[in-house]
């Protein structure tokens, strides 16, 4: 037996005002066929001038917190937190953090707090942070969060750009436990019997191409070379995909889920189908939520748990992409 750690609980929260197609075509050259022909995005959500992302990031946190303490009855509240890491890429202020301000929000005594700036890819780095931190014995509850506020970062006369983002957060509580191999309860695939709770992390960049998405500039405002960005993640990344299952011991055919970072589903679908998790369910939610980066992939998984798409033990593929062309993924098990 060895020290691993587990998905206890998750959470997502959302803005309440809905931005359109039709709405942004009120805006700049653009249309719904347009934009749903290229991106597949119908709807995002917004976040107004006051709600920063810490804000954004509180909000689901405390669902994943007030989920684990359903589960548990007792012993998951913030007091019993002992490490926060926030993904994201649109903190205004250098300091305090995001990961402090959430933790002051939530009223979480003395973790270690740290953000974590890996743009799309950010949660599943943030995830393997805590998960290290736990097998390490450094943490034994962490609030693992991705938040960003996309829409701060956005020039809104921008087509190509503004008809991409959406602002959101997607949280989880991680903790831990111990990693039995073949003890371990089964889950959709025959091969699954021996997958831990959070899986061995595959991560790397390609930092001669870092420039084709970008949050740069006073105001700082986001750009990508959108081509590029397709060809990368459609042609190189299934490959590196299917070796994040291989570093957990399964095929593809063994996940149930496949959450990929919600960029556009031009790109989602293509990559999932190359990955070959055949009998996996796989998040859409850019349909509905947009681009929201670092929150993308928590909050998706999150909607799939809620409506009951995912249960308890199956096992899921998160897979990130994007900003400084960094990638990371791990298999998990669905909490």
């Amino acid at each position: 037996m060895t020290l691993g750690s587990r998905l206890t609980a998750v959470g997502h929260y959302q803005p309440a005002r809905i931005l359109t197609n039709e709405d942004l075509a009120g805006m700049v050259d653009t249309s719904d066929e347009w934009i749903r022909s290229r991106v597949g995005i119908r709807t995002r959500h917004l976040a107004g001038p006051d709600e920063p992302v810490d804000e954004l990031a509180a909000h689901a946190a405390a669902k994943a917190l007030a989920a684990a303490k359903a589960l548990a009855a007792a012993g998951h509240g913030p007091e019993t937190v002992d490490l926060v890491v926030v993904a994201t890429s649109t903190a205004i202020d250098r300091s305090p953090n995001t990961a402090a301000r959430v933790a002051a929000r939530l009223g979480i005594p003395s973790p270690a707090a740290m953000d974590v700036n890996v743009v799309c890819a950010g949660f599943p780095h943030a995830l393997a942070t805590a998960d290290h931190a736990v097998r390490a014995g450094a943490a034994t509850r962490a609030l693992v969060i991705g938040a960003d506020k996309m829409s701060e970062v956005t020039d809104w006369t921008d087509r190509t750009t503004c008809v991409l983002v959406g602002d959101g957060a997607g949280a989880a509580v991680v903790e831990a436990a111990i990693d039995e191999g073949a003890g371990a309860a089964g889950g959709a695939g025959s091969g699954t019997a021996g997958l831990p709770g959070i899986g061995p992390v595959l991560w790397g960049s390609v930092p001669e191409m870092g420039n084709a998405v970008r949050i740069e500039g006073t105001p700082p405002r986001f750009a990508q070379e959108g081509q590029s960005v397709y060809r990368w993640a459609t042609t190189r990344l299934p490959a590196v995909a299917r070796q994040v299952c291989e570093r957990s011991g399964i095929t593809p055919a063994d996940l149930a889920g496949v959450v990929l970072h919600q960029a556009n589903l031009r790109i989602i679908e293509p990559l999932a189908e190359k990955i070959g998790a055949v009998n996996a369910v796989i998040a859409r939610d850019v349909v509905e939520s947009g681009n929201t980066s670092a929150a993308s992939i928590p909050l998706a998984l999150s909607k799939l748990v809620e409506r009951g798409e995912l249960t308890s033990g199956d096992p899921v593929l998160l897979f990130g992409f994007g900003g400084n062309l960094s990638y990371a993924g791990q298999v998990v098990r669905c909490p």
